[in-house]
């Protein structure tokens, strides 16, 4: 496990100041929603360096969605003691398989520098994907982000639903089964967020700015490993 201590910092929003104010009081209060879009990505160039480098895709899926969601203040809004806020950064809480077929929540502590956050994501497989139970990695920090995987099974909609009131207005990300179609390599990603903090145009040009992402890992990842 990496000893470094996640960031958990967060700026608290003043409602009086804060632009999104009428938009949330009416997205909570009047008409509460939210919404999923899930989009077919081009991951043909990543999977092509992950490969070549003998590095694990999922930890690169992590990092590039943990890393851009640091430049989309929208989708860092969450509560931290009863306060309203906007977290510095985001880290990624995924889902593994135990050996029986039982699923657990892992989180890694985000890091700017990918080659750092592979090391903190190895680390953790290392500890705790073998203990029992849903939640081997405790305490969890009060900003984790759910960027999940269905390898199974490619899919064209996804949408999760909850059963308790949202303590946060994070997005709750869900990747699926690779997809060859002639010569790329097609993933569907679906992202559900709360229309509180979030509207179309924010999700649009995250999917945008993430297939940007997937296309140029050489510029992006770096590593000396």
């Amino acid at each position: 496990m990496t000893t470094t201590k996640p960031n958990m910092h967060a700026v608290a929003i003043n409602p009086a100041a804060w632009p999104r104010q009428t938009y949330f009081y009416y997205f909570t209060k009047i008409a509460p929603s939210g919404f999923s879009l899930t989009v077919n990505m081009d991951i043909t160039a990543t999977l092509a360096w992950t490969k070549a480098h003998h590095v694990k895709f999922n930890a690169v899926y992590l990092y590039l969605v943990s890393r851009l969601l640091t430049t989309h203040p929208e989708m860092r809004i969450g509560y931290l003691n009863d306060q309203l806020v906007t977290f510095d950064v985001l880290h990624p809480s995924y889902t593994i398989l135990h050996a029986d077929r039982t699923m657990a929540n892992l989180w890694t502590t985000y890091d700017t520098d990918f080659e750092t956050f592979y090391q903190h994501y190895l680390a953790d497989q290392a500890e705790f994907s073998a203990l029992p139970g849903p939640m081997p990695k405790t305490p969890q920090t009060p900003n984790l982000v759910n960027i999940g995987c269905l390898p199974g099974v490619h899919f064209s909609s996804y949408t999760p639903l909850p059963f308790k009131p949202l303590d946060s207005f994070f997005p709750i990300f869900q990747a699926g089964q690779f997809k060859k179609d002639a010569d790329k390599t097609i993933m569907p990603l679906s992202i559900t967020v709360n229309h509180a903090t979030i509207d179309g145009d924010h999700l649009s040009r995250f999917f945008n700015e993430l297939q940007s992402c997937w296309e140029q890992p050489n510029t992006i990842l770096s590593l000396t490993i």
